[in-house]
Parts: structure tokens; C-alpha cells; sequence
């Protein structure tokens, strides 16, 4: 997998992991969910995203989204 693959995937096991804690446990849980779709929203725009740059220097690939 290339990290723009890695990348949508963390999104969106994160979003779907703390959606169904704020349904079990806290809705507090849903600041998360915010927190990682102002990321995504932000990253469109700018390009810097924090999880890209940590799985370059593990030395994944890049696809075309997140380009050094």
C-alpha cells in the first residue's frame, strides 16, 4: 500500500472507532472525530499531513496525493 492509501485508511478507521465509543462510551469521543476530519480537511488544502510524513520516513511509497 502506498501512503495515500495508508493514510485514507487510518482516517477512516479512526473516524468509525470513535464514532461507535461515543455511542458506548462518551459522546466526548466525537471532539475526536472532528479533530481528524479537520485534519483531512486541512491537508486538501495545504498538503501537510502529519501521518504522511511518518510513514515517508518509514519509507513507504508516495502516491500522487502527498508528493515530497
Amino acid at each position: 500500500m502506498n501512503i495515500d492509501r495508508l493514510v485514507f485508511a487510518f482516517a477512516g478507521a479512526f473516524i468509525l472507532i470513535s464514532l461507535a465509543l461515543s455511542q458506548l462510551h462518551s459522546e466526548n469521543w466525537l471532539w475526536f472525530t472532528a479533530f481528524v476530519g479537520a485534519n483531512m480537511l486541512q491537508a486538501a488544502f495545504t498538503g501537510f499531513c502529519p501521518l504522511a510524513k511518518i510513514l515517508a520516513a518509514m519509507g513507504k511509497e508516495s502516491g500522487c496525493a502527498f508528493q515530497k
